[in-house]
């Protein structure tokens, strides 16, 4: 063990990078995102507990993509991965694209607002915990953050302003400073795909504009509008002569750092089309789900009234039909 000019309690490892050294289980010795996953993994496990003693169903798939995520959090923050992540760049960057990426698709799709939502009672009281809930969630400030364009940028932001600044030298210097860049990996993760796939609640869906643009039109362009900036940001790391920054600067095991930063500017570049291929998958599923329960709607509705609606638009064309004809007569 040795600090690499560390300040605060962090493992390094030793050995060079092999597959199964890199996911060996070896938390930090104060592991607190994995303290917090696991907290939130069995929070969310009470909740669909109280909602079944209540006979109320929640859905299987959501408790498996939450279930999903936090293991993906803790196989970062848990695993000598993490180790790994403080003595290459390449290994750092696999862990933030894991945490900025894929974990929070995984959790968005868990749907932890409506979990929270079901579970907590109306209550009569004017500030019960789940109104509190929906005044922060439809709160001005949340409005803000969830605009298509905020979100974006804080996505993006997220690599050009951490890796192009001081900003990753000084966190990377502390446990504390490690463990809040990965806080902040997740949470801005969250709030970008969090609209993206509408599960929860949010701002966007109770908007109460007259004129609106297509969610669908909204939801594709955040999904592409990033593509482009991940794909330059690792050609541009990939072709950079100088290292970025100061913290990889020692040769670890004969790897040169300079080779080794070659190596994470590809994998950001390669890892962007997995969650863009989730993105598209999921939107595509939610489409084909939306338009087979509006047939149903639709069919149900005309087994209650006769196919009324039918009937009215075929009098609607008859009646058009019927003024033309009297028009011809007219004329004639």
């Amino acid at each position: 063990m040795h600090e690499h000019g560390m300040s605060g309690v962090m493992w390094h490892p030793t050995l060079p990078p092999t597959f199964l050294r890199v996911i060996d289980w070896h938390p930090q010795p104060i592991p607190i995102i994995v303290i917090v996953a696991a907290f939130g993994l069995v929070l969310y496990l009470f909740c669909v507990w109280l909602l079944h003693r209540r006979g109320v169903r929640w859905p299987i798939s959501r408790l498996i993509w939450w279930t999903l995520g936090i293991a993906t959090v803790i196989l970062v923050d848990g695993t000598a991965l993490n180790g790994y992540g403080m003595a290459l760049f390449s290994m750092h960057m696999i862990q933030h694209m894991i945490l900025s990426m894929l974990s929070p698709i995984l959790l968005v799709l868990g749907a932890p607002i409506t979990l929270m939502l079901r579970v907590l009672p109306a209550g009569s009281g004017r500030w019960n915990a789940r109104r509190v809930i929906l005044a922060i969630v439809h709160s001005p400030v949340m409005r803000v953050l969830t605009n298509p364009v905020v979100t974006t940028l804080l996505f993006l932001m997220s690599l050009y302003g951490l890796y192009f600044t001081p900003a990753f030298d000084w966190l990377m210097s502390t446990m504390w400073g490690h463990n809040l860049m990965f806080i902040h990996f997740v949470a801005i993760g969250m709030l970008y795909f969090w609209n993206i796939f509408g599960v929860d609640p949010s701002p966007r869906t109770s908007s109460k504009r007259k004129v609106r643009i297509d969610p669908t039109v909204v939801q594709v362009f955040e999904i592409v509008a990033t593509v482009p900036f991940h794909a330059f940001f690792g050609i541009v790391v990939m072709m950079s002569t100088t290292l970025l920054t100061d913290f990889y600067h020692m040769p670890m095991w004969g790897i040169d750092p300079l080779d080794d930063q070659f190596l994470g500017g590809g994998i950001a570049w390669a890892f962007t089309e997995i969650p863009t291929l989730i993105m598209l998958g999921v939107l595509v599923l939610k489409w084909q789900r939306s338009d087979e329960r509006l047939s149903r709607r639709l069919d149900r509705q005309a087994a209650r009234d006769g196919d009324a609606t039918l009937r009215d638009y075929n009098a609607y064309l008859a009646s058009l039909a019927e003024a033309d004809q009297r028009d011809r007569r007219h004329r004639a």
